[in-house]
């Protein structure tokens, strides 16, 4: 993956080669400017790459047009961000709607779905609550919420608990490996932070735009362990 061009080009990703299964959380780990999040965004169809191939569900996003792309980022992937990036004037509720309403669903059918989803994420009591009313912890669960609301066959999560303390980082990891991740699902997660690498099934690690390990994670051990 290449950026500029002549003498200013920028080479972002070289030889990249990487299989994500559904039911895996794979961590994505490496300094920063290492090519993470220029990997995860070609993987979501946000950039496409400048050469190679890019198959990701079954599909070729690079034969796609603009407009098939989005539909396949907004029927197929569900986004957590490190800035959770909820709208302030939306409650806790809408905001996890927004995907199905995007979509094209009626508010009517979108808020009780979303509504039970915050309810398995345990802010059933906070569903009217604005943004500024709640914690770090509690915005990241609507985030969430929003990410997984349409069913999403990938989730993309970027750097999701850097902004949390110790504890509500690892209740976010906790629900991402139980609510998020499912035979049907494939989760990929950027991150920095080493409090929650006991969580990836597989950790890759990139250096200078290229994949240079990629270890079977804690949780992958654990249950080879519990097996013999």
């Amino acid at each position: 993956m290449d950026f500029g061009a002549g003498d200013t080009v920028t080479r972002a990703l070289r030889g990249v080669d990487l299989d994500v299964a559904p039911g895996e959380l794979l961590m994505l780990v490496g300094p920063s400017g290492c090519g993470k999040t220029t990997l995860v965004s070609i993987v979501a169809g946000t950039l496409l790459p400048t050469s190679g191939e890019l198959s990701v569900l079954g599909c070729d996003l690079v034969a796609m047009d603009p407009r098939q792309r989005v539909r396949f980022r907004r029927e197929n992937v569900g986004f957590i961000f490190q800035s959770y990036n909820l709208l302030p004037a939306l409650t806790a509720v809408e905001n996890a709607a927004v995907p199905l309403i995007i979509a094209g669903w009626s508010r009517r059918r979108a808020l009780p779905v979303a509504a039970d989803l915050l309810e398995r994420l345990g802010l059933g009591a906070r569903l009217r609550s604005l943004p500024s009313e709640l914690s770090g912890g509690q915005q990241q669960r609507v985030a969430i919420a929003r990410a997984l609301v349409h069913r999403p066959r990938l989730l993309i999560c970027d750097e999701p608990t850097s902004a949390l303390d110790a504890d509500n980082g690892r209740v976010t990891m906790e629900l991402i490996s139980t609510i998020a991740l499912g035979p049907d699902r494939a989760v990929i997660v950027v991150t920095h932070d080493q409090r929650v690498y006991g969580y990836a099934d597989r950790m890759a690690t990139m250096e200078d735009g290229r994949l240079v390990s990629i270890e079977d994670g804690a949780r992958r051990r654990s249950a080879a362990a519990e097996e013999t």
